[in-house]
């Protein structure tokens, strides 16, 4: 009877082994191949991290901050705007928080006002006032507006998302009138007409050389 604990014994602790060097093939294998050819991360992401650039890529065309405005919807940046409450008040005597209150921002000088707000010193050495376009900047990144701001946030990389949010900075106390599209289109019309200009005026120079 001992000797056939024994055998049973011995037949368990074989196919442990046995199962447990089949286990470690299987893992070495997958591990080759998971990371066969994948020494860079994939072309195309899961999905996108918002405030992060793609690798390796230029950023993709953006429409003029005007375009945008004139096709912008309060309502939507007001419901974007939600998660900067924890954060800012927009209300007009709001308190300022850990950012400052935004009431009437549009116009403002940058880095300065808001109560006594302790701006950062890289914000402040701006000097200029907040308009459509500098607010634009301002939410595609704080940190590369202004380098060592005490401004977290990431970024909203949707430049709609932006237009609208600015539009409703806009509608709270300051009021601004909106830049003409059609003045943001302008100079991208006179860019493309500069070189037929200057390839009809190539014949007449030359002729006039004669």
């Amino acid at each position: 009877m001992g000797r056939g604990m024994a055998d049973n014994f011995n037949t368990i602790a074989g196919w442990t082994l046995f199962g447990g060097i089949v286990a470690l093939g299987l893992s070495s294998l997958s591990g080759h191949y998971f990371l066969a050819d994948k020494a860079n991360r994939p072309a195309k992401m899961g999905y996108a991290i918002e405030g992060v650039e793609a690798e390796g890529g230029g950023a993709a065309a953006v429409e003029p901050i005007a375009v945008r405005l004139a096709k912008g919807d309060v309502a939507k940046g007001e419901a974007t705007f939600a998660k900067c409450k924890a954060c800012h008040t927009i209300d007009q005597g709001g308190a300022n928080g850990i950012g400052p209150n935004l009431w009437a921002v549009l116009g403002d000088t940058m880095g300065a006002g808001r109560g006594g707000y302790a701006f950062s010193d890289s914000l402040k050495a701006k000097g200029a006032k907040w308009d459509f376009a500098s607010l634009d900047e301002w939410l595609t990144s704080p940190a590369k507006f202004a380098t060592g701001t005490k401004m977290s946030f990431a970024g909203i990389g949707d430049a709609q998302q932006r237009a609208d949010v600015i539009l409703y900075l806009n509608s709270k106390g300051s009021n601004a009138p909106l830049p003409t599209a059609e003045a943001a289109a302008a100079p991208a019309a006179d860019a493309s007409a500069a070189p037929a200009a200057d390839a009809a005026a190539a014949p007449a120079a030359s002729e006039a050389a004669k």
